[in-house]
């Protein structure tokens, strides 16, 4: 059989409807399961009232591309300051692995700080409740960190090295270096998933991200300990509304239990990937791209107000036309030059109004000639006349694939686009400017909430020792661990029990450092640059009264 995961949102008994079609069913929340199924069988999905919406599994790559103080997170550090460290407090990486021998992750008794690490690229025992990867827990990393040959009893690697990287900002203890190289909350403890497809590194399905969001809330819940949670994740392959299942999955999770969870904006701000414009009735629409060489698929994502139609013709490279297609024919397929062409005209969704045409190119075999390419956009009628394009993100596709005159508004990237996560751009601390890869918003009014460093980051390395990296991904953890200090002392020390969620994102914005004579929130920095000190400041001050008053009893 040809069986595929699908998303779905459901209602009643998911395992029996699961039954009866011979699939398997893994549940994420009370409303939203992932299904494996046989592909000839998903359109009698749409049939069953316990079926309330369907969404395909997309890809998402890590958006790869150090500064404490420029933070004001030393002083936080400081025992002459608020002494916080993250103890007590669990920091999960969803993300490319970890290099789990590296000092920086282990006790000053050798032991690990990793409390769980489930990889899901290795076959052998996965988590309860899910299909497949491997859980290894502490004891299994000790035991191997005892060993000679330690990848021989746990054989997980980092093979990328981003989420090393990623997790040695957020919470490395800078053992390496004396503490020199130390992260934001260097005493807390770790939980590790390692995403990807079989074996692959660069990307993951989004239905492996809701996967592992899942187990560490439910692992943090099943610890008691509250868990700040970095996603160094991103794709263009949606309406960048925060309305697909995916997106409405990770908001309904980060409202669970304690958690805090922090996604960066993506890096491309300057990469070319993303077209706004206008139809109006009468004017054909062209709009003109490029592609690198060496591309074997790449992707456009159209998004429009469904009141309008319009037909559209794709020109290749050397002048080669698809055809007009039109929504009256909702899949079409072209074959031309070696390639296929594949156009797709969606529907609204419960969550969504507008609509979806999704262009598909695949090298039959090779790749795609480079070269510049043409959409032309045949208005039927316009009523609203706004549309927007995405090309794939700079991991998938380089910046080397643009469009010829590109929009730098709304290019943060899915799935930062989701509520009540800590949306995160990125700048450059030794000038203090943004930096120009990352995202911007405004595109259905959605914001960075705030900028930490994110060039020349010095963190872990796969393979040990320490080495500079760049991009949003490296500015996101510093947000994770700010987000775990800020839990240590709000939950672990009992100053502020309930501080976690959407109350760290507002004393984040509210102690953010902001640059007199610039509006805020704004695209770029959002309400402004991290400074955990001026957070905590503010925090001090307002513990709530009853909380200062059992304190004064205390007394």
């Amino acid at each position: 059989m040809d069986r595929m995961e699908i998303i779905v949102k459901y209602n009643g008994d998911i395992e029996r409807i699961a039954a009866i079609f011979d699939a398997d069913a893994e549940l994420l929340s009370e409303q939203y399961a992932i299904l494996t199924i046989d592909r000839g069988f998903i359109s009698e999905l749409y049939s069953l009232s316990e079926i309330e919406d369907i969404e395909l599994p997309r890809r998402a790559y890590t958006d790869s591309s150090y500064s404490l103080s420029a933070s004001c997170i030393t002083a936080v550090q400081e025992q002459t300051g608020f002494g916080l460290t993250g103890r007590g407090v669990i920091v999960a990486v969803i993300d490319s692995g970890i290099d789990y021998t590296h000092p920086d992750f282990l006790n000053p008794d050798g032991s690990s700080r990793i409390l769980a690490l489930w990889d899901m690229t290795i076959d052998g025992s996965p988590p309860s409740g899910f299909r497949e990867g491997t859980e290894y827990t502490k004891e299994q990393i000790d035991a191997a960190l005892q060993s000679n040959i330690p990848l021989s009893v746990v054989p997980s690697r980092d093979y990328a090295g981003h989420g090393t990287a990623v997790t040695g900002i957020a919470a490395g203890n800078g053992a390496s270096s004396d503490g020199e190289n130390r992260g934001v909350a260097p005493d807390a403890d770790l939980l590790i998933v390692k995403a990807g497809s079989k074996g692959f590194d660069s990307f993951a399905m989004t239905t492996e991200l809701m996967r592992a969001l899942k187990y560490v809330t439910d692992k943090a819940q099943e610890f008691g300990r509250p868990a700040a949670i970095n996603m160094s994740y991103g794709m263009n392959d949606g309406s960048h509304e925060g309305n697909s299942l995916f997106e409405e999955y990770i908001a309904q999770t980060a409202a669970r239990w304690k958690t805090s969870v922090v996604i960066p904006t993506g890096n491309e701000g300057s990469a070319g990937h993303h077209y706004a414009g206008r139809l109006r009735n009468g004017e054909i629409t062209t709009v003109e791209f490029f592609t690198a060489s060496g591309l074997d698929e790449f992707y456009l994502s159209l998004w429009k107000n469904f009141s309008d139609t319009f037909a559209a013709e794709l020109i290749f490279p050397g002048g080669r036309s698809s055809g007009i297609i039109s929504a009256s024919d909702p899949i079409k397929t072209v074959f031309a030059q070696g390639l296929t062409l594949t156009v797709f005209f969606g529907q609204p969704t419960r969550y969504n109004v507008d609509q979806e045409v999704f262009f598909t190119v695949t090298a039959d075999s090779g790749t795609i000639m480079p070269g510049l390419w043409k959409l032309r956009i045949i208005p039927s009628e316009i009523v609203d006349g706004r549309f927007d394009l995405w090309l794939p993100t700079t991991e998938e596709v380089t910046d080397r694939t643009y469009f010829s005159a590109p929009s730098e508004e709304g290019t943060i990237t899915i799935p930062a686009t989701a509520e009540k996560v800590i949306r995160t751009a990125g700048y450059n601390d030794r000038t203090g400017s943004i930096a120009p890869f990352s995202g911007t918003g405004t595109r259905g009014g959605i914001l960075p909430d705030i900028a930490a460093p994110a060039v020349n980051v010095i963190s872990t390395r796969a393979g040990g020792g320490y080495d500079t990296f760049t991009g949003t991904s490296f500015a996101a953890p510093f947000v994770t661990g700010s987000a775990a200090l800020m839990m240590e002392w709000g939950i672990i020390r009992g100053n502020a029990p309930f501080l976690y969620g959407e109350r760290i994102k507002a004393y984040l914005r509210l102690g953010a450092r902001r640059t007199a004579g610039m509006t805020y929130p704004n695209p770029f920095f959002g309400y402004g640059r991290l400074c955990l000190n001026s957070t905590m400041a503010h925090l001090s001050m307002n513990i709530p009264p009853i909380i200062r008053r059992f304190q004064a009893q205390e007394l």
